[in-house]
C-alpha cells in the first residue's frame, strides 16, 4: 500500500476563461489481474498534466504484474491499495470514499482517457455551475488501443432512458460533480456482478439532467475479455429489470403505464429488435424541451447549445 502527494504533471496553461480555478478531479481505477493494460489506461491519466488531480488505484490482490505496475507510478497516484475485496464495484466505492475532489469519474484498468480530456471536464464544470454531470462523444478502441470509431454525439432526458431511446451511455466519458454523486446516494451498488454503472446513471437521472458534450473524453477498449461485448444479452436483462423497477418511481401514471407497455413489448421475442429500430429510433430523434442542450466550445469558453 501507498500513499503520496498526487503529481500535478506538467505546466498548466491556467484556469479556463472565467472561471476562478481548476475544480479537483478524483479518478478511480479498480484493477485485477489487468497487467496487459494498466500501464496504457495509468498513463492516459497521468499524462493529461491536468492542474489539479486525484488519481486512486484500487486493486482487488492481482496475481500477475499488475501491481508491479502500480508502483511504478506510485509517487504520483494520491493513493493506492492493493487486497482482496469482492469485485470492480466494492473496489470503486473503496476508491470514492478516499476521494476529495469536486468533480469524480472512473476508468477501468482496459480503457483510456483521450489527450486532453480532463481539461475538458475541468473546464466545462468550472465555466457552468449549473451542469452537474458530463458525457463526451463515445469512442472505441481496437484491442491494440488505435481509436477505430467515433460514434454521433447523443442526447438523453430521463423520460426517453426509461422508454429505451439511447440507453447506452459510455462510463469513461462519463463524469459528475460530488454534490450529486451525495443526493445519488454516495456508492455504487454492489449487489450485481456486472453494469451496475447502469444503475448508477438511473439515480442520476432522478436528480440532474445529463448533458452531451462536443468532445472527446474516454475510450472503450474492444477485447476478448470485456464483459460486456462477451454478454450483451445480459446487460440488456439486467437494464431491462433495472428500468422495470425505476417506472415504479415515476409519479406521472400515464407514462408509468406507457413505460410498462414499453417494457412488455421489449420483452417480448423479437419485440426488443423492433423497438430499437423503429419507436426507439424516432424518440431519440424527435427533438423536445426534455432534452438537455450539448455543451459545445467556440474556442475560447464552453456554451450551452447547439
Amino acid at each position: 500500500m501507498s500513499d503520496a502527494t498526487a503529481d500535478r504533471g506538467g505546466v498548466a496553461a491556467g484556469p479556463p476563461p472565467d472561471a476562478p480555478h481548476w475544480p479537483r478531479i478524483s479518478i478511480v481505477t479498480p484493477v485485477r489481474n489487468s497487467e496487459r493494460f494498466l500501464d496504457a489506461a495509468i498513463r492516459s491519466v497521468l499524462d493529461q498534466g491536468y492542474p489539479d488531480l486525484e488519481y486512486i488505484v484500487v486493486d482487488g490482490g492481482s496475481s500477475d504484474g499488475s501491481v508491479d505496475i502500480i508502483r511504478r507510478y506510485e509517487d504520483r497516484l494520491a493513493h493506492w491499495v492493493s487486497e482482496p475485496d469482492p469485485g470492480m464495484y466494492s473496489a470503486l466505492n473503496k476508491g470514492f470514499a478516499r476521494a476529495t475532489g469536486d468533480v469524480m469519474g472512473w476508468l477501468t484498468a482496459t480503457d483510456i482517457l483521450h489527450h486532453g480530456a480532463l481539461r475538458v471536464v475541468g473546464s466545462a464544470f468550472a465555466q457552468l455551475p449549473t451542469v452537474e454531470w458530463v458525457t463526451g462523444i463515445p469512442t472505441g478502441l481496437s484491442e491494440d488501443g488505435m481509436t477505430v470509431s467515433v460514434g454521433p454525439l447523443r442526447r438523453w432526458s430521463r423520460g426517453r432512458f426509461l422508454l429505451g431511446a439511447n440507453r447506452y451511455i459510455q462510463q469513461e466519458s462519463t463524469f459528475w460533480r460530488r454534490s450529486l454523486w451525495e443526493r445519488a446516494g454516495g456508492r455504487v451498488d454492489t449487489e450485481r456482478e456486472r453494469f451496475s454503472d447502469f444503475e448508477l446513471w438511473l439515480r442520476f437521472f432522478r436528480h440532474a439532467p445529463l448533458h452531451p458534450v462536443r468532445a472527446l473524453i474516454g475510450g472503450f477498449r474492444h477485447h476478448a475479455d470485456s464483459r460486456w461485448l462477451l454478454d450483451r444479452a445480459g446487460a440488456r436483462r439486467v437494464s431491462e429489470d433495472l428500468i422495470a423497477a425505476e417506472l415504479g418511481r415515476v409519479s406521472s401514471p400515464a407514462f408509468r403505464l406507457l413505460g410498462q407497455a414499453t417494457h412488455a413489448l421489449r420483452r417480448m421475442p423479437g419485440g426488443g429488435w423492433i423497438w430499437d429500430r423503429t419507436l426507439a429510433k424516432l424518440l431519440h430523434a424527435v427533438p423536445g424541451p426534455d432534452r438537455p442542450p450539448a455543451l459545445w466550445h467556440d474556442g475560447t469558453r464552453w456554451r450551452v447549445g447547439g
